[in-house]
Parts: C-alpha cells; sequence; structure tokens
C-alpha cells in the first residue's frame, strides 16, 4: 500500500530527501511521472483518494513503493518528526505489487538518462 501524509504535516520537509522514487512534493508543487507533469489528484496508475495538496507535503501513490527494494521501512515515516507518514487505506499493494511498480520506475529513470 501506499504510504500518504495527513493534514498533521508540519511542512517540516524532513520527507522528501529521504524518498528513494521522488514520490514526496512540498505542497501545491506540480508533480512528474514518465515525463508528464500533473497539477492535481490525477492517477495514471489508477489509484483512489485524494493525494494532491496545495496545504501540506503530499505523496504521489503512482510513485510510492513503501521503499520496498531500497529500505525495510518507509523512509518518510521514519524521519517524520509528526507521525503523519502513514498507510493508505485507499491504495492496498501487496509486496509483489510494490517491487514490480519499482522496477517499472527504475526502467523510467533509465530511459531518462539515455535520452
Amino acid at each position: 500500500m501506499a504510504i500518504y501524509i495527513t493534514s498533521d504535516c508540519i511542512n517540516c520537509g524532513a520527507c522528501e530527501p529521504e524518498c528513494p522514487n521522488t514520490a514526496i512534493y512540498e505542497a501545491g508543487a506540480p508533480w512528474e511521472l514518465a515525463g508528464t507533469k500533473y497539477e492535481d489528484n490525477t492517477s495514471p496508475g489508477g489509484f483512489k483518494g485524494e493525494f494532491f495538496s496545495a496545504e501540506y507535503y503530499f505523496i504521489v501513490p503512482d510513485k510510492c513503493t513503501e521503499c520496498k527494494g531500497f529500505h525495510d521501512e518507509p523512509q518518510c515515516a521514519a524521519v517524520c518528526p509528526v507521525d503523519c507518514c502513514l498507510p493508505d487505506p485507499n491504495n492496498v499493494e501487496d509486496e509483489a505489487s510494490l517491487l514490480k511498480k519499482k522496477d517499472y520506475l527504475d526502467s523510467i529513470d533509465q530511459i531518462r538518462l539515455r535520452t
């Protein structure tokens, strides 16, 4: 399941640099996936719920792998001083799906590096 950031976020920014998938964005920031920019809750991967926030940091579920394949636990949750990075009950995924998503994101990065 993807992680999401609750409205308790204090906008400290500790989580953003810890994300190996660049899935975390500051409040209101446009986000990108596979070279396409978005400015809202658009989810090319079909994820449900509202994740975009103009008030606090947010995590794009299409890019969140809960740090599977990188770390033993989600790094955003590990560094969050107010414990507002939580499992998203609207976007439940098993470990195999998360690792498949990681591989997809890695392949996008490799293609981008070659161009």
